[in-house]
């Protein structure tokens, strides 16, 4: 599988260059912004994120100060925004409590622990949790999604019913443990996912990935 992970990378890489993810304009907007995201689309998160900025209270203790409601009327471009607000609130309680608000504390805690906490968080998800830890962190650890599941498993290198864990060890018991390199990677599963990999009508015939696909070239919802 080496191989292959290697070259699926460069095929990619070549097909559409660097990604520049995740967008943010902080490493604290990063963060929200991978809580926002889930379930919506990136320009709903754009808008609520507009309107964080619109009342300045884009750092953590300005956040965390928000009440429950009105943050959540904020974030309401988002979707869901009322299990939102709670998630989004839980995530900054942490942060506020455990590191006074510096992501820089938090951030120097060690990978393993600091990713168990984050996941200990209700709402905090292992994909959110890496989101965070890779694109606002800058730590080494891998983020799994519907993409990277769909492309691997059509191409015959995991099963189709591999778990999150699973798949993101795949990735990094293989690659070296490097930020940037995961960093793109992810944003370019992502990029061949949402372009040709599509769940219900794949086009395969013009993926940068073609030849590569099993003989039979039997696709599957995912």
């Amino acid at each position: 599988m080496a191989a292959p992970l290697q070259e699926i990378y460069e095929r990619l890489f070549i097909a559409f260059g660097p990604q520049d993810w995740w967008p943010g304009d902080s490493p604290f907007e990063i963060m929200v912004g991978a809580v926002l995201v889930q379930n919506t689309a990136w320009r709903n998160v754009e808008r609520a994120i507009e309107n964080l900025r619109d009342a300045d209270v884009m750092n953590p203790h300005a956040l965390y100060a928000v009440p429950s409601a009105e943050l959540a009327e904020m974030i309401r471009p988002a979707g869901y925004y009322q299990v939102k607000a709670k998630r989004l609130r839980n995530l900054l309680k942490f942060v506020v409590e455990e590191f006074d608000g510096s992501l820089e504390a938090m951030f120097a805690t060690s990978l393993p622990t600091l990713r168990e906490q984050l996941l200990s968080i209700h709402g905090i998800g292992p994909e959110t949790a890496d989101a965070i830890l890779l694109y606002a962190g800058g730590l080494p650890t891998f983020v799994v999604d519907t993409y990277a599941h769909r492309v691997l498993a059509r191409h015959g290198w995991i099963g189709y019913d591999a778990d999150y864990h699973e798949i993101k060890d795949l990735f990094e018991s293989i690659l070296p443990q490097d930020a940037q390199l995961y960093n793109e990677y992810h944003a370019l599963l992502v990029r061949v996912g949402k372009d040709f990999c599509k769940r219900a009508e794949p086009k395969c015939d013009a993926c940068p990935l073609v030849d590569l696909l099993p003989k039979s070239r039997i696709v599957e919802p995912l």
